[in-house]
């Protein structure tokens, strides 16, 4: 796979929050209270977790996104600065605190439930201050823990540049035939389908959109239509123990593969071997490599 010494230019638009994780020996039932056997807090947010993986990855990342007017707020601020990330366009409200996720975590699988917070109050307004950002970005990335509305009017404004949009489809919404139509690529779980698409044949959808859809599940495997053949890429590890975030791994790393130039399979390759990174390491956004960290391929630690 080749990376150039040239910074791809990435502009993330999406949420970011706060994780706090459950760990339990099993999920509870309705009306059953479990107990926890440690709780832990992460950086995260589906936004969030891109811009910090692109960047890095090695690219030059703006970030569109909006905060809690909050002691939330302020620690997501500094990590994402910290992280290298331009957050010029990174907007807090005093109209609700940041946003957080519930993960309960159990039997090597998790449940989520996500309180968006300050990422519901990020404007059409607040983006198009991104204009001049994404008329020069090489590629945007979306995903749905922001307003539809948001969604769309990101993708129209890329449009007017010609701009390349990757979708991260999750948490799962129907897409506009206006998104589905522009977007260059989407990225979307095997489960979610049927909601996204109207539509759960997955051998159907996926010839609608060659190269184009990228279906992934949590055994790290992701599946695609090539034009002529199906195609799949598998890495996974015994020791796969954090399987939260491992879309938006792999949707950083197909992101900056595809910056510099590679071909679809390879990229699909990179973005894999990236989310088996994260499945390795605690934490959706601190768990992601960097670019000397992939130097070698991921499917050689196995």
């Amino acid at each position: 796979m080749n990376l150039s010494t040239e910074k791809p230019k990435i502009v993330v638009v999406g949420s970011s929050s706060l994780d706090l994780v459950f760990a339990t020996e099993r999920h509870p039932k309705p009306n059953e209270t479990v107990m926890a056997e440690k709780t832990e807090r992460f950086f995260g947010g589906k936004g969030a977790n891109q811009a910090v993986g692109t960047a890095r990855l090695g690219a030059s990342v703006s970030f569109v996104s909006c905060v809690g007017a909050d002691d939330a707020g302020r620690e997501v601020f500094r990590n994402l600065k910290a992280e290298g990330i331009n957050v010029d366009l990174v907007n807090v409200t005093s109209e609700a605190d940041t946003g957080t996720a519930f993960v309960t975590s159990a039997e090597g699988r998790n449940t989520i439930v996500v309180v968006p917070g300050a990422n519901v109050y990020l404007t059409a307004d607040q983006i198009q201050k991104a204009e001049s950002l994404i008329e020069a970005a090489d590629l945007v990335l979306l995903q749905l823990e922001i307003p539809m509305e948001a969604v769309e009017f990101t993708v129209g404004l890329a449009q007017k540049y010609n701009t390349k949009v990757l979708v991260y489809a999750a948490p799962a919404a129907r897409l506009s035939a206006q998104v589905q139509d522009y977007a260059s690529f989407i990225v979307a779980k095997s489960s979610d389908l049927a909601i996204i698409f109207g539509d759960d044949n997955v051998e159907d959808i996926l010839k609608h959109n060659p190269n184009k859809l990228f279906i992934r599940d949590d055994t790290n495997v992701t599946t695609y239509y090539s034009g002529s053949e199906m195609k799949y890429y598998r890495n996974d590890h015994q020791d796969m123990q954090y399987r939260i975030g491992m879309g938006d791994a792999f949707t950083s790393g197909f992101a900056v593969a595809y910056c510099h130039g590679n071909s679809i399979g390879d990229c699909v390759r990179f973005g894999t071997d990236v989310s088996l990174r994260v499945a390795l390491n605690q934490g959706s956004q601190a768990g992601l490599p960097f670019l000397e960290d992939m130097s070698s391929d991921a499917s050689e630690i196995i």
